[in-house]
């Protein structure tokens, strides 16, 4: 069972870099895909990156695409999102699910949230 919860999030200047966590406190992490979403000022909850377990596949939104990197760290059953040259625009509430899939970038049938963490790129 999946209990997920984030951390790491901050204020920092565009093109500052943050590391988000994902962590689940009850079993491994191993098995399950993780998605990463946000939802920034005005908009709706998106999907930017989803990671399957095993083959490693990873996708991700192209909004995101060759800034944001997803590193599975299964034996602290940890997920992290490394984001570099980050943007105003990426400000914004980040969340992290446990999945049956993914579809491209974004988790589908999810089973559970985190709670989010707050991400603010400002100068």
């Amino acid at each position: 069972q999946l209990q997920l919860a984030e951390s790491g999030g901050g204020l920092v200047q565009p093109g500052g870099s943050l590391r988000l966590a994902c962590i689940n406190s009850r079993s491994t992490l191993g098995h399950w895909p993780i998605g990463w979403f946000r939802q920034t000022p005005g908009n709706d909850r998106e999907g930017i990156s989803c990671n399957h377990p095993g083959d490693g596949d990873t996708f991700y939104a192209d909004s995101v695409k060759g800034r944001f990197t997803i590193i599975r760290d299964n034996a602290k059953n940890t997920v992290y999102l490394q984001m570099d040259n980050l943007k105003p625009d990426d400000t914004g509430v980040y969340y992290c699910a446990g999945a049956i899939k993914c579809s491209g970038a974004v988790a589908d049938d999810i089973r559970i949230w985190g709670r989010g963490t707050q991400v603010t790129v400002s100068s």
